[in-house]
């Protein structure tokens, strides 16, 4: 495909079909008149833009989404006869030609109606007429029209439209009592004196010159000249920064580089609250790695936060908690061994850890940060850390466990068959069984005075999450959207119990995806599929004591794979899409930033932001060639975070081997 042909299937499903815009023929429609030979020839890098772009003498181009909108509207047939005031580039009318059997189109502004004429003459749409005159009175020679569009806003609908509009026609146009201020109106024609009118919403048109409309002022009359070069190089340079990119450009605090000790400071604003959840916008960015470890370094040398914890399954996270914090290792274990073990075993989080054994080091017991897994897929592991510690402080216990935890016995390598399974309505689960352990470890809970306390404490959480993974497996050919909520609603639990565990002055630190982190109210998870996740949660629970705060990237190199469990790969980051939240913080010029979202910072640019935009998610799954419809959702960034950080290039993570006979002896707790 040309690249036009390309930047136009993704404006249709970007801004039209992603929209609201429902009626097929509208959207085929759209899809192929180009919209790049209706604009100016040195504007033609943008003809795809949500927007609306300028002609001569103060006259627009309006956005796709709005001609979509309008015509849709109508509620065209094959044969019917349009009228369209404002011819303007011709746009419109070539798309209402795809839609009815005759275009009438109306320009008062003779430059542009010549353009138009010859544009539309050129590209074959031989159902328009280009007539040059007074939009206002119509045309009556060829009335009755069965549709009436107008691209340009009244005081009220001209008196010769309404006569010359059929009856059960259909009339759409902008009028407000303000020149460039309007609601957006549908006007339908019942009898001959009778008219429905529908209201649309808000809107910014031109203003309707003529007898009928607005009388013409000393700036209409510039309409009929060309617009001067510096006016048009002025219009280009704005649309290159676009306005929300420069509210962005002018709000963000640059970022310097990440080994910088001033990078964490920029980020004291944290300090006082009592969870700071990190995301991150994919599982394999290296700066997104960095950029947390940089700020949690901060957080815990300044500000008093003594736990981090990740999305990571308990008894892996138990492994590095060890060696973080100075305790005996337990035999040999070899954590994130499963897919997607570059999420953890990579250079940059082993990075962090040596940092944070060494810095504990310099501490007091009781004073030393450690290090948690937050996730739950860890059912074998979990259920062999229950056991193993049974076996050594009760034996007896030990046993009644194992009978319990028998009947998961037959699923542990592949706990998706035990969900496949539990779908049968005759089958008979595990869930009883998984509770009634949980609840004799509860039962049966140490004196916190004890030197095993925290044992206890690691094989109780381990037992919770056995539970909760039995659910969640049972859950997942059921209900993809209950299994989510468990997840994370486990997640939520255990940063609770961390919490509860080191104290009412405790602090964490969270690292997961932004899908984990960000408000999911403010995104199609909660909006379309009652979704809710760890970040709602922290702010149901911890209000303004919770700070959420996301990642981004424009492009760059990110490590995932094709398919699940499928070997890890560098990929090329596809270029972030002209209609999404990224392109924006592209646009503004930024290299490396963090934005403040919150209204009290800057309350126009909490407003702009809460508008609904494209929003990339990559997991560990990333397949560039079906990105728009994998990696894309809707959401209000202002709304879904507190901050947001920007990196415009971004590279994948350095991933160590995966296997316990690569790993290089200095690499502990993940090789030796």
């Amino acid at each position: 495909m040309e690249t036009y042909d390309i930047e136009r299937e993704q404006m249709v499903d970007a801004q039209i079909a992603s929209r609201g815009i429902l009626d097929p023929r509208v959207i085929e429609a759209m899809r192929t008149v180009p919209r790049h030979v209706f604009v100016p020839d040195d504007l033609t890098e943008f003809a795809y833009t949500d927007a609306p772009l300028p002609l001569e003498g103060g006259q627009t181009i309006s956005q796709p989404y709005i001609v979509a909108r309008m015509l849709e509207a109508l509620e065209l047939s094959p044969d019917d006869r349009v009228l369209d005031i404002g011819t303007g580039s011709g746009y419109a009318a070539a798309v209402a030609a795809r839609l009815a059997a005759q275009v009438d189109s109306i320009e008062r502004v003779g430059l542009l109606a010549e353009s138009a004429r010859a544009t539309l003459s050129a590209h074959g749409f031989v159902n328009v007429e280009v007539h040059d005159a007074d939009g206002t009175l119509g045309w009556p020679s060829h009335a009755p029209f069965d549709a009436i569009v107008a691209a340009a806003g009244g005081p009220d609908v001209p008196l010769a439209w309404r006569e010359q509009l059929a009856i059960g026609g259909r009339l759409v146009m902008p009028i407000g009592m303000q020149r460039e201020r309007q609601r957006l109106v549908k006007v339908t024609r019942v009898s001959a004196t009778q008219f429905d009118e529908e209201d649309l919403g808000d809107v910014h048109f031109v203003p309707l010159i003529g007898e009928q409309g607005w009388p013409e002022l000393d700036d209409d009359a510039n309409a009929h000249k060309p617009m001067p070069r510096a006016a048009r190089d002025a219009v280009k340079a704005a649309m290159r920064i676009e306005p929300l990119a420069g509210l962005i450009a002018a709000a963000a605090r640059p970022l310097p580089a990440i080994d910088d000790p001033e990078f964490g400071e920029a980020f004291d604003f944290l300090a006082d609250k009592r969870v700071v959840l990190l995301g991150e916008s994919s599982h394999g960015t290296s700066e997104f790695y960095d950029a947390r470890a940089a700020i949690t370094r901060r957080l815990v040398e300044r500000h008093g936060f003594r736990i981090v914890a990740a999305e990571a399954d308990w008894p892996d996270a138990a492994v590095v908690d060890r060696y973080a914090r100075l305790r005996p290792a337990r035999g040999d274990q070899f954590p994130f061994q499963r897919f997607p073990a570059w999420m953890w075993r990579n250079e940059e989080f082993a990075s962090f850890i040596g940092w944070l054994h060494s810095h504990n080091e310099t501490l007091d017991t009781s004073q030393r940060c450690g290090f948690y897994g937050l996730d739950m897929y860890s059912l074998s592991a979990s259920v062999a850390a229950v056991l193993d510690y049974l076996d050594r402080t009760d034996p007896d216990a030990a046993s009644v466990a194992r009978e319990r935890y028998a009947c998961l016995t037959p699923w542990q390598k592949d706990p998706q068959m035990y969900g496949r399974a539990a779908y049968a309505e005759a089958f008979e689960t595990c869930e009883s069984a998984v509770i009634e352990q949980l609840q004799a470890m509860l039962r049966t809970r140490l004196d916190d005075a004890h030197d095993d306390a925290e044992m206890w404490f690691d094989a109780t959480q381990n037992a919770r999450l056995v539970a909760s993974a039995e659910r969640y497996y049972r859950l997942m050919y059921r209900s993809s959207a209950d299994s989510w909520n468990l997840r994370d609603t486990h997640m939520f639990e255990t940063l609770e119990h961390l919490l509860d565990c080191r104290g009412a002055d405790s602090k964490a630190v969270v690292w997961a995806h932004n899908s984990h982190i960000g408000d999911a109210a403010a995104t199609e998870m909660g909006r379309v599929r009652d979704e809710l996740n760890v970040g709602r949660l922290c702010r149901e629970h911890f209000g303004d004591e919770a700070a959420l705060v996301g990642f981004g990237t424009h492009a760059g190199t990110v490590a995932a794979a094709s398919d699940w469990d499928g070997p890890m790969q560098i990929k090329v980051v596809r270029p972030s899409r002209p209609d999404s939240v990224e392109h924006q913080f592209h646009a503004s010029g930024q290299t490396r930033c963090v934005l403040d979202l919150t209204q009290r910072a800057h309350p126009q640019l909490h407003e702009r932001l809460r508008e609904a935009r494209l929003e990339r998610f990559i997991g560990v799954i990333y397949r560039p060639e079906t990105e728009l419809h994998s990696h894309y959702a809707e959401a209000s960034l202002s709304e879904q975070f507190d901050a947001f950080v920007w990196f415009d290039t971004t590279r994948a993570v350095e991933a160590l081997a995966t296997r316990a006979t690569e790993r290089a002896p200095d690499l502990y707790p993940f090789g030796v």
